[in-house]
């Protein structure tokens, strides 16, 4: 690669580095290649509006966050879901200022994947990526299970509504729900890919509009009924029932609030599908977080009035209790229909979209083939527009996920907080390898921490940390074999699958993703303003690195 940088003032070319083209990062013998060091195969087809659009019909903050609310309803009832979900907002502040200065400088299907590749330097990067990516994968994977599990709730519960006298519910009831959920969502995404920003601007439509209805609905009808300031802003003492003294609990709490708004990195694994996605992805994730936050907030006021008894929200983990509240609110079975197929709406889109992050997350693995089967794997239809394998191997993962909840009474906590723990964990690996090698390896992009880098970053490892450490606690106590928090397990079953998988196949068959060569030169980033050379030494398509003996 040479060694030499066009100058700021030189007239713009694309193979100098792209700098009139922000998708081109580099010329491999005349191809134009993305940032991941490939050439495209997906249609840009997402502008700045279809990007917001998947970022908060993917995130459904309102929506996830009512349709979790099990999560938390024993962790001080109104209150601790207002407040938990305050400090989660605070903390993934910090997240979601980290991942869009990344996404801004190295934009890739691979996200954390192939930012912890680059952050960890030369000498480490190809290993501590495979494991930053499996990872990340895997709570993908959980939180698609555990979103399509909220929508078959929401199905479920419909048909419950005008059936309450005779219709009794059983766990397999959801599951036959989920897998037609799932697949026609997969369907979808695979024959359908030029309508997919359609249906997330429908469902940023239903975020945003549905929720303000929603919302007004519920605080409008039978206000008499209505709860009382206390009960909402100070009743976290008398409804905290999990048996942890207040601090311990409430700080558990807050893994409702992380699941309303934990999905920051979503829409970074679009950003081959983008025209502009230096500049695009930063202002998606800050409209995410900001909306999503504003709505949410917003709408846990709202519920915690309309309660008007909390103990027939406490009837199970895996159970739905939104639907009680909108009854309790309502007081009318055609209002609760009509509010629950408002859900049901914005969280089919949901769902499309998170099979879209899914599919595109596991692919991005297997180009690079890191992943078993990756010649497979790695293909995309582009008549499509579509890696067909990879998303049909999700979804048959995810088909096996949602079948946890038939055995286990507190498996929707274990599919939410195992997706909100190994996500983060995969988020502060690029995060804490970054500082430790000077923040000098990604170029800077149109939005960059500048000085403030190190301390936002900081704040993001020690909270994330302090966070994800509580969230393996049990959630009540004392506890039973059945409800027991199984988070640490998969946290430390997953990495165990994913250094099994390094040892059979990654040591010696894992070439490490082609960004190493694209904007690792001599131990430091380069100085241009996309941090790329023109490849003038022959092709990249060979690789990156050798692979290890």
């Amino acid at each position: 690669m040479a060694e030499t940088t066009p100058a700021l003032d030189e007239k713009k070319n694309p193979e100098l580095g792209g700098l009139d083209d922000e998708t081109v990062a580099a010329v491999d013998n005349g191809t134009k290649v993305n940032a991941a060091g490939y050439r495209d195969q997906l249609k840009r087809q997402y502008g700045l509006l279809g990007i917001v659009g998947i970022a908060l019909t993917v995130d459904n903050a309102w929506a996830a966050l009512g349709s979790s609310i099990s999560v938390s309803i024993l962790n001080g009832g109104p209150p601790g879901l207002i407040f938990g979900l305050i400090v989660a907002v605070f903390w993934y502040s910090f997240i979601g200022l980290s991942l869009a200065e990344l996404a801004s400088s190295v934009p890739t299907a691979g996200g954390v994947y192939h930012w912890a590749t680059i952050a960890a330097g030369p000498n480490w990067g190809r290993t501590v990526g495979f494991f930053t990516g499996w990872i990340n994968f895997y709570g993908w994977m959980f939180d698609l299970a555990a979103l399509v599990q909220i929508t078959s709730n929401i199905l479920v519960q419909m048909y419950a509504t005008y059936h309450q006298d005779t219709y009794v519910p059983d766990a397999w009831h959801v599951y036959v729900t989920y897998i037609g959920v799932l697949w026609v969502s997969t369907l979808f995404v695979i024959f359908a890919n030029r309508l997919v920003p359609y249906t997330q601007n429908c469902g940023m439509f239903f975020v945003v509009v549905g929720g303000i209805i929603t919302i007004i609905v519920i605080s409008a009808m039978q206000p008499s009924n209505h709860a009382s300031n206390h009960f909402v802003w100070g009743s976290f003492e008398e409804n905290n029932l999990t048996g942890w003294q207040g601090g311990v609990a409430f700080l558990l709490g807050v893994l409702n609030g992380a699941f309303t708004i934990g999905t920051p990195d979503a829409i970074t694994h679009i950003a081959e599908e983008l025209p502009q996605p230096r500049k695009d992805l930063p202002r998606a994730i800050g409209l995410q977080l900001g909306l999503g936050f504003l709505y949410a907030f917003v709408f846990a006021i709202a519920i915690g009035y309309a309660i008007t008894d909390l103990s027939a929200l406490q009837g199970g983990i895996n159970t739905y209790p939104l639907a009680v509240i909108y009854q309790q609110a309502t007081g009318s079975p055609g209002a609760t229909f009509g509010l629950l197929f408002v859900l049901f709406l914005s969280s089919m889109c949901c769902c499309i979209g998170t099979v879209l992050t899914n599919s595109r997350t596991y692919w991005a693995l297997a180009r690079d083939n890191a992943v078993p089967f990756s010649g497979i794997f790695g293909r995309v239809n582009e008549e499509l527009s579509c890696p067909v394998y990879a998303t049909l191997f999700v979804s048959v993962i995810a088909t096996g996920l949602g079948a946890i909840p038939l055995g286990s009474s507190s498996a929707f906590l274990a599919l939410t907080g195992s997706f909100i723990v190994l996500t983060s964990v995969s988020y502060i690996i690029p995060f804490t390898a970054n500082m430790i090698t000077g923040r000098k390896y990604f170029p800077a992009g149109p939005f960059h921490l500048g000085k403030f880098g190190y301390g936002i970053n900081l704040m993001a490892v020690l909270l994330t940390t302090m966070f994800d450490i509580f969230f393996c606690f049990p959630y009540e106590i004392p506890t039973t074999v059945e409800a027991m928090n199984y988070n640490s397990v998969i946290v430390v079953g997953t990495v165990a699958l994913s250094a099994l998988w390094w040892i059979l196949h990654g040591t010696r068959h894992y070439p490490g993703p082609k960004v190493m060569k694209l904007y690792i030169h001599d131990d430091s980033a380069p100085s241009n303003n996309t941090g790329m050379f023109e490849k003038t030494d022959g092709p990249i398509n060979n690789g990156a690195i050798p692979a290890a003996a």
